[in-house]
């Protein structure tokens, strides 16, 4: 372990308030910022260690990923790892046996995301901190408007951070400021109650437990409009019609919600040029030009 194992050991012990010793460790996936490891103790039991090199550069990271598994757990209609304890270090958490997905699989996260986002309303957009999107600082501030909020926190914060590493007139930027200024014609009349979204909700951070049924875990959580999970989760190949057919039994989209929903994934796709580059610059692009 690069860790120290006796340090891990301690917290572990008090957690469980037992005391445990480490026998072995395995490295598992964890994302691709993400280092992490199955650790099993001399009780039997296993559990997942997570740890990032840039966590104690990022404040609060992993207490605020503590909080955000213990949230969406709490609606209990969706699997989410229990988290055990965590440090500026690392977190730990329970694991859970990676199955086949069941062939209703894409039906049950589609129907269980609905539930969970059904069962946490809120009338503010934000979350009680900022925290973050694989390494990007995600501002939370609460807002009782959801256009604010995304304009604010969402949108102008991608641009404002692309723009610190490319010209004033790059045809990108000019595109994404004349979208702020027009925000209102797309999100004017949302008035949705906010929901408790997982925030970060591609295809690497959703899984099959042992009866092949959703978990979901790697959160960057926040209220917002439900519409907007499905903006990430359509990146990357998304998630697939018989999952937002699902969805929308439980909870149906508004009028002129593919609009809405491009606009959610461009967030993401910018929060992906930003973090790695100019790949990315043509989707952001095109992107803009449709919702313009």
């Amino acid at each position: 372990m690069s860790l120290s194992q006796s340090e891990v050991e301690a917290s572990i012990s008090t957690a469980c308030q037992k005391s445990l010793r480490i026998v072995s460790s395995r490295p598992c996936p964890g994302g691709s910022i993400n280092d992490c490891q199955i650790v099993s103790v001399d009780d039997g039991r296993e559990f997942f260690l997570k740890t990032n090199k840039a966590a104690q550069s990022l404040t609060g990271m992993f207490e605020l990923e503590f909080k955000a598994l213990l949230l969406l757990s709490q609606a209990c209609v969706i699997r989410v790892p229990q988290p055990l304890l965590y440090t500026d270090k690392y977190i730990v958490m329970e694991t859970f046996v990676v199955g086949q997905q069941a062939g209703n699989w894409a039906e049950l996260m589609g129907r269980q995301l609905a539930q969970l986002h059904k069962a946490t309303a809120n009338n503010s957009y934000g979350f009680e901190a900022d925290n973050y999107l694989g390494t990007t600082l995600q501002k939370n501030t609460w807002c009782e408007s959801w256009m604010e909020f995304w304009r604010e926190n969402r949108l102008a914060t991608q641009l404002n951070s692309f723009a610190n590493k490319s010209s004033v007139d790059d045809r990108l930027l000019r595109l994404g400021w004349k979208l702020v200024d027009k925000l209102d014609s797309i999100l004017g009349q949302v008035r949705t109650p906010a929901a408790l979204l997982h925030g970060d909700l591609w295809s690497g951070n959703a899984s099959a437990d042992e009866k092949g049924e959703p978990v979901i875990f790697d959160p960057a959580i926040y209220y917002g409009h439900n519409e907007a999970e499905i903006g990430m989760m359509r990146m990357f190949g998304g998630f697939g019609p018989r999952c937002e057919a699902a969805y929308v039994e439980i909870w149906p989209f508004d009028d002129d919600s593919e609009r809405r929903i491009d606009l959610y994934r461009l967030y993401h796709e910018l929060n992906h040029l930003n973090l790695f580059g100019n790949s990315y610059y043509d989707s952001c692009l095109s992107t803009l030009k449709t919702l313009l």
